[in-house]
């Protein structure tokens, strides 16, 4: 029993975060859609320690989302900032490959031109 409410908060997470990217500019959409689709991909075989540190994680994100959603509402999405800094704490505790993971997001989601041409409804 305890395998499939482990499950069922894995998934309940994980649309939750897809439901409030929604909210997030165009190309942040796509870009973070992608990148969580790839994380809980990647994670789904993860030992039971991995899967506890990685759900604390993915719960730390979607509240600072979600509380930057509601914080924000109203506003125009191209005048808001969305995300947080790392501590350097939590920098230290990131293996080399998280690392340059994390650089190649920062790079993708810094870009001065739109990596997406995606236009949104004017309707």
């Amino acid at each position: 029993m305890a395998v499939s409410t482990h499950v069922s908060k894995v998934r309940s997470l994980y649309k939750r975060i897809l439901v409030l990217h929604r909210f997030l500019p165009i190309d942040l959409r796509a870009l973070g859609d992608q990148y969580v689709k790839d994380e809980f991909r990647r994670h789904k075989g993860a030992s039971p320690d991995e899967a506890k540190g990685f759900m604390v994680e993915w719960q730390q994100y979607k509240d600072t989302i979600q509380t930057q959603v509601l914080d924000t509402a109203g506003e125009k999405l191209s005048s808001v900032k969305f995300g947080s800094n790392l501590s350097e704490g939590k920098l230290i505790d990131f293996q080399g490959e998280q690392i340059s993971q994390l650089y190649e997001l920062m790079l993708e989601s810094t870009k001065p031109n739109r990596q997406f041409d995606i236009q949104e409804d004017s309707k």
